[in-house]
Parts: structure tokens; sequence; C-alpha cells
């Protein structure tokens, strides 16, 4: 009697394990689904400016800090990328995300223009907290208005030629990086990459059930 319960207890074991394991199977296919489901989105484009492709307006405007006159729309190094950051004196988040871009643009290899609006006493206060390290600070509105960008921070990336590869509002480090990973994935942005990603996997999966 006593071998009988031995077998059927490890029978029930057996079974619990199974319906365990499919149950973590279930539960790991579901994790993955969301995660494809909810990939990081890059910078959203909210602008009706110069569009990607395009050649940059060109602007010769001063720096704030020292009145040099900066070329602002054409490579401020040869060779080098340039990534123009519409900032505010007034915007937390831009002031938060100051050593993000710095840190993203030194690795990328590329010269950072912040542009901004606001009073001179603005722009006085905000670099007193926040001072420059390699970066461009120019105060005009009239690179804003051709860019037509109604948010901060909002960031355009353009290569060595001038010509706009990339652009967005940028809140977080993500977005900041997308801006270069557009290039790289031969995009005009990561959401149009992850639904070309999305469709062409509609596609195969279309064929294969045909």
């Amino acid at each position: 009697m006593s071998f009988d319960i031995l077998i059927a207890s490890n029978v029930l074991l057996w079974a619990a394990f199974l319906a365990l394991a499919a149950l973590m199977v279930g539960v790991i296919r579901q994790i993955g689904l969301l995660h494809e489901r909810s990939a990081p989105l890059g910078a959203m484009m909210v602008d009706h400016g110069p569009d990607i492709g395009d050649k940059s307006p060109v602007f010769n405007v001063k720096t704030f800090t020292d009145e040099k006159d900066l070329l602002v729309g054409r490579a401020i190094t040869p060779g080098r990328p340039s990534l123009l950051m519409f900032t505010g004196p007034s915007c937390p988040v831009c002031a938060k995300l100051l050593p993000i871009i710095r840190d993203v643009a030194a690795s990328e290899g590329a010269d950072v223009i912040l542009i901004s609006d606001g009073t001179a006493a603005e722009h006085r206060e905000f670099l007193s907290n926040h001072p420059l390290k390699n970066e461009y600070y120019v105060n005009s509105p009239e690179i804003g208005m051709r860019y037509q960008v109604s948010k901060v921070p909002y960031g355009v990336l353009l290569d060595a030629d001038g010509v706009i590869k990339g652009k967005g509002l940028c809140n977080t480090r993500e977005h900041v990086e997308s801006l270069f990973e557009t290039v790289r994935l031969g995009h005009a942005s990561l959401q149009s990459y992850l639904k070309d990603s999305s469709t062409a996997k509609e596609v195969t999966v279309g064929e294969q059930l045909h």
C-alpha cells in the first residue's frame, strides 16, 4: 500500500512540475511580447520646419558668452556633425538634460549648439548655474522660428554638410541617443524604424501563411 502511495505522489509531483513549466513558458512568452510592444520611443518630431534630408538654413549669429561670430547650420568643426539643441533658461528638463547631451555628443563626436530664447538676465542666471564646457550658446528666437520649434528641449542633428539627419523632442537620454541612432538605422526617426520593422514582420508572417 505504501508503495502505491509513493508512486501516486511521484506522479502528482511530476504533473505539478509539468504544469508549472508550461505556465512559466507562457509567462516568458507574454513578457517578450510586452517588451516588444513597449520598445523605447525615440525623439518625437513635432515641428513643421525643414525636413529630414533637407539642408539646414544657415544663421550668422553671435555666441552669448563671448560675442563671437558663429555660423549655425553648417559644420563648426570640419567633418563633424552638429547637434542643435533648442532649450530655455527656465526649462527644468533642459537643465537636467545638459550633462546627458554633453556626454552623448562627446561619444558621438558632435559639436553642440544650445539655442535659447529669453532675456539676457535669464541666460546669465542659467549659465551661472550650469556652466558650459565645449558647447556653444546662442540667444536666437530666429532659429527657433525658422525650425518652427514649439516645445523644448528639441534636438536637430546635422551631418558635416549641414544636412538634417534627425530631429525631435528630447526629454531623456534615449531620445537624444535616438537622433544619432536613426543615422545608423537609415530611417528618419526611431518610430519609422519600429513601424517598418513591424510591417516587415507582418509581411513575413503573411507569406508564411500563404
